[in-house]
């Protein structure tokens, strides 16, 4: 069994305010609770996903607003997207939406980004599906010189966070890693085993040679789905949970130590349990998880990795006012 005693990686653990799919407007009714809960609790972040439009996934509220609701109610805990779907975006409103939120919350502040894929949902915000990966590429690099103050037009407001709020770049094609290498701050990735990060380590070592980037620097995160022991699923777990079926506490806390020895800084947890549970889940998180994991706020916010933001690239022209 692998133990995280004397790993060089200290996984920082977030939740999500409310649970995994929640089925009706109601649900979200106390994630202000929720996360003032999790800072008491010590977890390092609270994220928020977002689609703009009703679909299977159920309710899913403005990440931007819920964070910042979040950002007031709170003192510490980290905020992050994960994960926006950057494409369906004005480039400049988002800049000034993320660097006006990472000001306000005294630089708490991540924007984990992807290209989506839910064709209809761009058709029905008007943005063309196809072309995305690209126009996203574009994007990145524009809010990156937005963030700095760099060129024409200027932000209303600059991020807190010299040089902008880290990024982390989801996606697992090549062409995603390419994306994360030259923008990111992290790759954030989905559901991963220790086996899947250390393929996706070991492929973009392949490929930061082509982007010009030492791959060492770029850290690795994942959204994860933990269904704590005695608790009971409320929606089909997207693959398998964390800590496997029927998890313990042991299982949980090994698996979670060999994504730390694999690389893992940060595991985003979604807890799929009914809303009701949700507290109970979450005190569960914070007795049996993160004392086992430990952090300081002082470590990770002040850390220099935590302070390379925004210095990935140049100062290319600004052309994606999308």
């Amino acid at each position: 069994m692998a133990s995280h005693e004397g790993s060089t990686t200290e996984t920082r653990i977030g939740v999500a305010p409310h649970r995994l799919w929640p089925d009706g407007a109601g649900e979200l009714d106390e994630v202000l609770q929720t996360a003032v809960r999790a800072e008491e609790l010590g977890l390092d972040h609270v994220f928020a996903s977002g689609h703009a439009v009703a679909g299977d996934l159920g309710v899913t509220p403005d990440a931007l607003v819920l964070l910042a609701a979040i950002a007031g109610a709170t003192r510490r805990i980290g905020l992050v997207t994960s994960i926006l779907v950057l494409p369906l975006y004005n480039t400049l409103v988002l800049a000034h939406q993320t660097a006006t939120l990472d000001r306000l919350s005294g630089g708490r502040f991540t924007l984990g980004v992807g290209t989506g894929w839910d064709a209809e949902e761009f058709a029905a915000v008007g943005v063309p599906f196809a072309g995305r990966g690209h126009r996203m590429d574009e994007q990145l690099a524009a809010v990156r010189q937005l963030w700095r103050g760099e060129g024409s037009p200027r932000l209303g407001v600059l991020p807190r966070t010299e040089g902008g709020p880290p990024v982390w770049v989801g996606g697992q094609g090549d062409a995603a890693l390419r994306r994360a290498l030259r923008f990111g701050d992290a790759w954030h990735g989905s559901g991963v085993d220790a086996e899947a990060l250390t393929g996706v380590r070991a492929r973009l070592d392949a490929l930061g040679g082509e982007v010009g980037r030492d791959p060492g620097t770029l850290e690795l995160t994942a959204g994860l789905f933990l269904v704590p022991p005695g608790f009971t699923p409320a929606v089909k777990v997207p693959g398998r949970p964390l800590g496997g079926q029927d998890a313990t506490a042991e299982s949980v806390r090994d698996e979670l130590g060999r994504l730390s020895d694999a690389g893992l800084v940060s595991a985003s947890l979604w807890l799929p349990v009914a809303t009701e549970a949700l507290p109970d889940a979450l005190a569960w998180v914070g007795e049996e998880l993160v004392p086992r994991f430990p952090w300081t706020v002082e470590e990770v916010r002040g850390s220099e990795r935590h302070r390379t933001r925004g210095k990935r690239m140049g100062s290319p022209l600004i052309h994606a006012m999308v």
